[in-house]
């Protein structure tokens, strides 16, 4: 078989399935992307942004992907001076009404993640910073900022900005173990203000005699078998579906955002979620035009881990497919499928994969559709998401019980040696990781993987 274009090495070539590999991007060597996001000029053209992960860098990366088969990396974008801010980074963005929100954070998270000596001493910033693309999107214009009222935590992690004055955040706050749900309103974008909050009671700290905690601690796996909100808050027509962890899937009724109520919830754990997975229910995605939601539980990177780290059989952590018909009532009705797994590899399956004994195994991020972001494909019948260490998986979900695996991509190995790789400290297999995807409305679907750059696919015909 001969070598593709995008292999790393002789015969690592990745597998393939009913998918095209357009193009692939290094970006600039130095570091790779975790969230994307894309945005459309008025002049129709195409630019990702991905928040930079590892490596030696800090910021956001931006590209232009007008041509998918010729993607230009155009430069890093850095938002603080990495000195004066060493342990600041920016996990997360969202785009709309030419809007760029990049979440802030300045510690916590896993251990194997976050490694900040002498963190206490040093400047940081946890909350989110707001830019402008509309004037130029190579260049973003600083608007203004919101901060999360804490130091040295997490701060804003995974959130949904759909255009308008709202943004819906998962975030630390003062007095309460955990992400929360915060609400804020940007109608003045240079000066952000908080309008309501929801949050699990057994997530209100102060509301306890005697109780301590410390927010800026490791998300062990006690503490990620707790209630705290993973997210985004996903928001559609005034009703919020947020994965909130250890707590599931919650529902609320954002109609008044000054005031969020509870409508239901379904808790997914313990049946799944295992032990040294990540975010116990991550993110609670409602389809376009259905009374649908998809769940996952997080899976994890098997480069955390080495064989004598794991002790016992890992729980299943998997996409699922709920019904909100009734929203007081969210009701599991199927699973989706075991990923296939290929002829040719090299492992049994993906449990197994590069550590010999059961490891976490599970998905990671899917492609998130939004009413007001027009650029984005917004179907209903179809679900993208990216597996760790399955790589890419495209899901036929037109009928909701009779869910079917229809593609996919596992990208080749990184074939890097310690001393290249963006996180030479992790001790495990070095397996291709799938991070983050988005699929824009001309069917282009761009995927980002660990230790690497972004690939760009599109379905084959039939």
């Amino acid at each position: 078989m001969q070598d593709t274009f995008y292999a790393k090495g002789k015969g690592n070539n990745g597998f393939l399935k009913n998918l095209e590999v357009c193009s692939f991007n290094n970006l600039d060597g130095n570091c790779g992307m975790f969230q994307m996001a894309l945005y459309k000029t008025e002049a129709g053209k195409y630019y990702l942004y991905g928040c930079c992960f590892g490596g030696t860098q800090n910021g956001v990366m931006i590209s232009d992907v007008t041509d998918p088969y010729n993607p230009k990396f155009v430069k890093h974008f850095e938002l603080l001076d990495p000195r004066e801010y060493p342990t600041t980074t920016c996990p997360k963005l969202q785009i709309a009404d030419d809007l760029m929100i990049v979440a802030m954070s300045c510690g916590s998270g896993p251990g194997e993640l976050v490694d900040q000596p002498g963190k206490d001493e040093v400047k940081c910033e946890a909350g989110i910073r707001i830019y402008s693309l509309k004037n130029d999107p190579e260049n973003p214009e600083f608007l203004g900022g919101w901060d999360c009222g804490l130091k040295h935590v997490l701060g804003v992690h995974r959130f949904m900005y759909n255009g308008g004055r709202y943004v819906h955040l998962s975030s630390d706050c003062v007095g309460f173990e955990g992400m929360i749900y915060r609400i804020v309103d940007i109608e003045d974008p240079t000066h952000p203000v908080e309008v309501g909050r929801w949050w699990r009671p057994d997530q209100y700290a102060d509301g306890y005699p005697d109780r301590e905690f410390d927010p800026g601690a490791p998300h062990v796996p006690a503490f990620m078998d707790k209630g705290w909100l993973h997210g985004p808050p996903f928001v559609r027509d005034g009703i919020a579906y947020c994965g909130w962890g250890g707590a599931g899937l919650v529902v609320l009724d954002v109609h008044d955002v000054t005031r969020p109520k509870c409508l239901g919830e379904l808790k997914l754990m313990p049946a799944f979620s295992s032990e040294l997975s990540g975010a116990r229910t991550h993110t609670a995605l409602p389809l376009p035009g259905r009374d649908l939601v998809v769940c996952q539980n997080e899976g994890e990177r098997f480069q955390f881990f080495t064989p004598d780290k794991i002790k016992r059989a890992q729980a299943l952590n998997n996409l699922h497919m709920i019904d909100v018909s009734d929203p007081k009532h969210p009701t599991l009705i199927a699973e989706f499928p075991y990923p296939e797994v290929p002829e040719a590899f090299p492992y049994q399956n993906f449990n197994v994969a590069g550590l010999g004994v059961p490891g976490p195994f599970g998905p990671h991020n899917i492609h998130e559709p939004m009413s007001n972001k027009p650029w984005l494909e917004q179907r209903g019948d179809r679900l993208y998401c990216c597996y760790f260490h399955a790589g890419l998986r495209v899901y036929d979900v037109s009928d909701p019980y009779y869910i079917k695996e229809i593609a996919y991509f596992i990208p080749p190995n990184p074939n890097k040696k310690p001393e290249e790789s963006y996180f030479p400290n992790f001790p495990g297999p070095r397996l291709a990781v799938t991070e983050d995807l988005v699929v824009d409305e001309r069917g282009y679907i761009i995927i980002d993987a660990l230790d690497d750059g972004f690939y760009i696919l599109k379905m084959k015909e039939n």
